[in-house]
């Protein structure tokens, strides 16, 4: 294949093109980089240690993603595994999109005011806020608690953590005999827990 992609292609395309030859998929930070060297004119191509021409690439590469995973599951060719640490093409199967939640991610991505109205000073709140959220403070802790959930036994993944609060709801539910006290606590939680997770 030619070094160069096509500058005729969108994003989108030039992507496909990559995942179909990274076959056990790649990070976000490698597709960067090989749109770089095969001089993909649809990212900045400059260092990317500038936080605004971090957060620029990083937009356009995962609106890309997402207009690509919308087509190519419209098209039933195929699904698109979308995370920052792994991207990955994958076969198309019937049915996955049925029982995924929704995906707040994607309307951010898709939504280019979310890209045009982006300045530094938002980049470095958004880090800041990134980095808080992986840290963690006293409210996580108390919510993790509260639903008896504890990071050093096991791993959390939304999903987890959903679940654990359905059952808990379940159990103290004012209609079977719980608190309404104990239901707000849990609601409260899960508001908390979701802003991490």
């Amino acid at each position: 294949m030619n070094a160069d992609l096509d500058a005729e292609l969108d994003l989108a395309e030039q992507l496909l093109i990559l995942l179909r030859e990274e076959v056990q998929g790649c990070s976000e930070y490698q597709l960067i980089q090989l749109l770089k060297t095969r001089h993909s004119t649809h990212i900045p191509h400059r260092p990317l240690t500038d936080r605004l021409v971090l957060f620029r690439s990083h937009f356009l590469v995962f609106n890309a993603l997402y207009r690509l995973r919308d087509r190519l599951w419209s098209e039933q060719v195929g699904h698109l595994q979308i995370n920052a640490l792994h991207v990955q093409l994958l076969p198309y199967q019937a049915g996955n999109a049925a029982v995924s939640e929704h995906d707040s991610l994607r309307d951010y991505y898709l939504d280019l005011d979310n890209l045009r109205d982006t300045q530094e000073e938002d980049v470095e709140k958004l880090l800041t806020s990134f980095w808080k959220r992986m840290q963690g403070g006293d409210e996580k802790q108390a919510a993790l608690q509260l639903l008896g959930l504890d990071t050093s036994r096991e791993i959390l993944n939304r999903a987890t953590i959903k679940r654990r609060y359905r059952e808990l709801v379940s159990e103290h539910h004012p209609d079977r005999g719980g608190s309404t006290e104990r239901l707000q606590s849990l609601n409260l939680a899960i508001e908390i827990l979701e802003r991490y997770y």
